[in-house]
């Protein structure tokens, strides 16, 4: 490979004063020659700039004469440079100017003596250095530093959250000492009261915008809760990236009380410590905007202390202080903690139930309810200053269903039927809408009258017959109706409801139970009805009882009656109590050859959950899909899906409901293998139903023949 040639250009020295002028002219500082007459010998390009004056005026001038940014103190600067001349000792000094535009500048000048070959000053150099910005980040230092130590708390930390340095204040608020914290993550602060929700949020702020300010509450090292307002920001290098996050916070618990016991005095009746008038107003107002947008009623109930004015006039005002401190107590533990409970002034109490339901009918019932357990529990004795005092309320409710007609004509009609509960005798409750009120009455009647048909056994059976494919019947469902003395024959439909909610449900169910297993017993005895299944309905609540499968034993025994006779049919409602005991009841009548239909079947919510757990024998098709299903597509899918559900899980399935023959068709093209309905019969009396059986039998015996 050839060498490569190179050029060696011979060395030469230098020219001093050429160097130093190619350094000077190339240096950031100003650079100024004097000789040992003060005249300016030489400036460099930084001085021009800075002063904008050109060498070659610069060099005519001597410091004083000189005007311009360098002139200034030049008195002071000339008598510096004497100094250096005559004593040959460098000098150092720091002087500030004002440019310009009003902004002073910082200068750091060194007068540097030369000398000749003899040692005597032959010329002075003037190196001048702008450190204006070093002295401002000095300031901001000192400022930063006597800022850090301010009231606030301030932590900071590294990009890895760990704290690398706190202030006295944080030391203060938190109880923590630096050294406690230093390398920590913050969260050694947290409450825990803060989801991730919050987390993520925050954190997204400071991601995104920088920064973060908001209430976050804190835990000092003592466990102690507390309320911080904070702010963190993330501090950026100047390439945008992240270099530390700082924290300021301060401690609110004081304002926050502050701001509490303002907002007591203003919305908060200072005896009982409820919502006062104003509150009430602006909670009546949102609640009835959010039932105009869910469509939910709601009620308001105005109650009056009867009798408080005699307690208070008699007793003095700290009796009836007492009594109105232990009526706010009872009427919190009668409502829940999403209703509004609000004292108007005096004795005058309302109540603000919101979201109750969209059935007018059972929001009316459950309001009367709630009206009723509140009127009760008031009226019990109050025992104040140990004397015993008797009291009751007299209660107005008025329902409301959306924003109209407002706040003032809803508390104006509770306020009217409050007045008719008092014209009625005191401790009672009247609805506002006599409609409303007829109802209650109505409903409240039906019980009474339902308590003495019980007593009296004003109750008997209907039957309707139950067939096979081959319209051979297999049995009947046990029907109960009420032979009431004024208003005639009343259906379940009528009169169940209310013995739900009253319990008498166990005693009217308890009676079908002993009638159905008497009636199979007589059954038996005859030819033609000694085949048949006796279908009842059981109410989730009596199915609840503790002592439910020991009384079908009971019966069972008592009347000598083929447990497989007796078909109980229960609906999905069975299931929403404590499951595990449910299953075992069922489990326990199976065992003693009971059988079990699921009634209502594909009604509920829970039917393929619990299909396969519980031990039935038959589905039950609710009407309501029997009834459309020749002409609504998916009520048809769905009574063809219960029928083969039914098969694969060797399940009996009947029909109820039947009334048409093209419904009749229709089931039993799928394979439906038992029908109840009006095309058959209709729910008959005992006699009915047994001369309908007997012309069945008869039927069928000739139509084989």
């Amino acid at each position: 490979m050839q060498a490569l040639k190179t050029s060696r250009i011979p060395y030469q020295p230098s020219d001093p004063e050429k160097t130093f002028r190619s350094l000077a002219d190339n240096a950031p500082d100003m650079i100024v020659r004097y000789d040992r007459n003060l005249r300016r010998t030489y400036v460099n390009l930084a001085w021009e700039k800075a002063t904008g004056i050109r060498a070659a005026t610069a060099l005519n001038y001597s410091p004083v004469e000189l005007p311009g940014l360098m002139n200034a103190k030049a008195a002071h600067y000339e008598e510096k440079l004497r100094a250096v001349v005559f004593s040959g000792q460098s000098v150092n000094m720091t002087v500030t100017q004002d440019r310009d535009d009003g902004e002073q500048v910082y200068l750091e000048r060194r007068i540097v003596p030369e000398f000749d070959a003899y040692g005597n000053v032959e010329s002075l150099l003037s190196i001048t250095r702008d450190i204006t910005e070093r002295k401002q980040n000095e300031d901001m230092l000192r400022i930063a530093a006597a800022a850090f130590e301010t009231h606030e708390a301030i932590v900071i930390t590294n990009v890895d959250a760990r704290i690398i340095r706190v202030n006295q204040a944080f030391q203060d608020i938190t109880g923590y000492s630096a050294e406690e914290v230093q390398g920590k993550n913050p969260n050694v602060l947290s409450a825990g009261r803060h989801d991730k929700a919050f987390y993520r949020s925050m954190w997204d702020a400071i991601l995104t915008k920088g920064s973060w300010t908001g209430e976050i509450w804190g835990k000092r090292k003592d466990g102690e809760l507390f309320p911080r307002w904070m702010t963190i920001t993330a501090v950026k290098n100047s390439h945008s990236e992240t270099t530390q996050y700082v924290g300021i916070f301060s401690d609110v618990s004081e304002q926050k009380k502050a701001q509490e016991s303002i907002v007591k005095l203003a919305f908060y009746d200072s005896l009982t410590k409820l919502p006062n008038r104003r509150l009430l107003l602006d909670k009546f107002d949102a609640a009835l905007t959010h039932s105009a947008t869910t469509g939910l009623y709601g009620a308001v109930l105005y109650l009056d202390l009867d009798r408080f004015k005699l307690i208070n006039d008699s007793f003095g005002h700290n009796c009836g202080d007492l009594l109105l401190i232990e009526v706010t107590r009872r009427l919190l533990g009668c409502v829940r903690n999403t209703d509004t409970v609000a004292r108007l002034g005096g004795d005058e109490f309302i109540l603000l139930i919101e979201g109750i339901g969209n059935d007018r009918e059972a929001v009316l019932k459950d309001v009367a309810q709630i009206a009723g357990s509140i009127r009760f529990t008031l009226a019990q004795p109050y025992m104040l200053n140990e004397r015993l005092h008797h009291s009751s309320p007299s209660i107005g409710v008025c329902l409301f269903h959306g924003a109209d007609p407002g706040v003032d004509a809803l508390l104006k009609f509770a306020d009217v039927a409050m007045y008719q509960a008092k014209d009625a005798g005191r401790n009672a409750v009247r609805f506002y809408d006599p409609l409303m009120q007829q109802a209650v009455d109505a409903r409240l009647a039906l019980e009474s009258d339902l308590r003495v048909a019980v007593a009296e056994s004003q109750f008997f059976l209907f039957y309707q017959i139950q067939v096979d494919e081959n319209l051979r019947p297999l049995g009947a469902e046990a029907l109960i109706r009420w032979r009431h003395p004024n208003r005639g024959l009343l259906s379940p439909g009528e009169f169940i409801p209310v013995a739900e909610e009253s319990s008498l449900i166990l005693d009217i169910g308890n009676w079908v139970l002993e009638t159905a297993c008497r009636q199979l017993a007589t059954w038996s005895t005859q030819d033609a009805m000694q085949a048949l299944e006796l279908a009842v309905n059981v109410s989730a609540k009596q199915f609840r009882q503790a002592d439910f499968v020991p009384k079908m034993i009971t019966l069972l025994r008592t009347h000598r009656i083929e447990p497989a006779r007796l078909k109980l049919e229960l609906t999905e409602s069975v299931m929403l109590g404590d499951v595990a005991d449910v299953t075992g009841k069922m489990h326990a009548l199976k065992a003693l050859g009971v059988k079990l239909s699921l009634d209502d079947f594909g009604t509920g919510y829970s039917s393929l959950a619990y299909l396969r757990r519980l031990p039935l024998d038959q589905l039950k098709i609710d009407q309501s899909f029997i009834r459309n299903m020749t002409i609504e597509a998916r009520d048809a899918t769905l009574v063809r899906t219960i029928i083969d559900m039914a098969k694969n899980f060797g399940l009996n399935v009947i029909a109820e409901g039947v009334e048409t023959q093209a419904q009749m068709a229709f089931l039993k093209q799928h394979e439906c293998m038992a029908y109840q309905g009006y095309l058959f019969s209709k729910p008959l009396p005992l006699e009915g139903f047994s001369r309908l059986v007997e012309q069945w039998a008869g039927f069928l015996r000739r139509a084989r023949l």
